[in-house]
């Protein structure tokens, strides 16, 4: 079962979780309202296919430009700037639906942008923070508890839209995301100062170049992004669920909320039972084989037609994606210093977010090109032979093992030794 000694043993961090739960719940309620509404104004995947596009240059900009200053300032005050720009698309959002017919689409494109860039500067400072508001051997299950909560807002948050939309009105589901932002800017405040370790650097371009300069060689983490943006890419069919929802499924909105809740569903039940992901020591072969999965059961929700074996198959996607997830995370973030660790951090986030957007984008241009129940069943495969081309061009991840000395140790920063080659051990040096 999961283990929630984290919440029990950081006040610290218990609020972090708490403000995170809250504003993610609210976003995921937005997540389902403007594919919603952009359907509605179009009645074109395409079109929905294109709010990700949009939204993917804003993402990995502020995604850097947020890692750089979470490495410079108090990481606390940073979160509240980012939660107080995320109220205010929101309710930009609810001020433009509440035209009702006369909204328009172009401040839909436009917020849904600025939004996914507020987020991605505030989950990199968040994943910045939190090494340092639990044990080491904590980690895995502080990553599982992220899990947990994430999970949570992808069941709940397209839920409560699905009924939202069905019963009060678009208007009505983003001026109740701008309240959650609102609430997390309340739950940060009790936070302690969270200044980067050593002073910090200076925020810049030349703090980015050394964020990214730092991946360099290190194809151990470079390998946990590729395979994510390879399953996000090709296995991320939520673009097309408006159309699924309405043309395959004959429903509405419940239908909507269903299809974006499912994979959520699944990845919760997986989270709550990660109490084993501590005892696992090959964390990338687990990787490997559950991106594999994702892929799979995505292929197979794109063959069939009865919604409710359709739920099922994407809820086992979910709960694939959730191993993943975790297993990612903590290679990743206890491979990494504390002074980098919000750059390095960004460039996850970008990775995280951004692939679902460049999915959303081929996910809605092949439906364009063909149907789409081909473009699910495709893109479920590609990812599946993606995952392994991934292991064999990235070889150690597929032999990472946390159980060897120095695995997964970050190492001190130091500009004049040469990058780290596989299970944190570097050339001419031990682990």
């Amino acid at each position: 079962m999961l283990d929630v000694s984290p919440l029990r043993d950081s006040r610290d961090y218990r609020y972090l979780f708490s403000g995170q739960a809250v504003a993610y719940l609210g976003s995921q309620i937005t997540v389902v309202a403007v594919p919603f509404q952009v359907y509605s104004l179009t009645e074109s995947s395409l079109a929905v296919g294109m709010v990700g596009l949009a939204s993917l240059l804003p993402l990995i900009a502020l995604s850097l430009v947020g890692g750089s200053i979470a490495d410079a300032v108090d990481r606390r005050k940073l979160l509240l700037g980012t939660q107080a720009a995320l109220a205010l698309t929101s309710a930009a959002l609810a001020l433009n639906a509440s035209a009702g017919d006369g909204a328009s689409l172009v401040p839909v494109y436009l917020c849904a942008a600025l939004a996914a860039g507020f987020s991605g500067a505030d989950l990199p400072t968040r994943n910045a923070i939190l090494p340092n508001l639990v044990a080491r051997q904590q980690f895995s299950a502080a990553a599982s508890l992220g899990q947990v909560l994430i999970q949570v807002g992808q069941v709940a948050g397209p839920a409560l839209a699905g009924l939202i939309l069905s019963q009060a009105s678009l208007a009505a589901a983003y001026w109740i995301d701008a309240a959650t932002s609102v609430a997390a800017i309340l739950l940060t405040l009790a936070i302690r100062p969270q200044p980067p370790h050593g002073g910090g650097t200076r925020a810049g371009l030349a703090s980015i170049r050394e964020g990214l300069g730092y991946l360099k060689g290190r194809r151990l983490i470079l390998s946990t992004f590729v395979i994510d943006i390879n399953a996000m890419v090709f296995g991320m069919p939520r673009a097309l669920f408006p159309a699924l929802a309405t043309g395959l499924y004959g429903g509405g909105p419940a239908t909507l909320g269903l299809l974006y809740a499912a994979p959520g569903a699944g990845a919760l039940l997986g989270a709550l039972f990660t109490g084993w992901v501590g005892t696992v020591r090959r964390q990338g072969w687990a990787v490997i084989v559950a991106v594999m999965a994702w892929g799979a059961a995505i292929a197979a929700f794109g063959l069939v037609s009865w919604l409710p074996l359709g739920l099922l198959l994407l809820a086992a996607a979910g709960a694939a994606d959730v191993v993943s997830a975790v297993f990612r995370s903590t290679i990743m973030q206890l491979s990494v210093p504390d002074a980098l660790r919000g750059r390095l951090s960004s460039v996850h986030i970008a990775v995280v977010t951004g692939g679902p957007r460049l999915g959303d984008a081929e996910a809605g241009a092949v439906a364009a090109l063909s149907t789409p129940r081909f473009s699910v069943v495709s893109g479920g495969l590609a990812c599946v032979m993606g995952a392994l081309v991934v292991a064999r061009a990235f070889p150690e991840l597929a032999r990472y093992d946390a159980g060897r000395e120095g695995a997964g140790r970050p190492p001190r920063y130091d500009r004049t030794r040469e990058p780290d080659h596989g299970n944190g051990a570097r050339r001419g040096s031990e682990p």
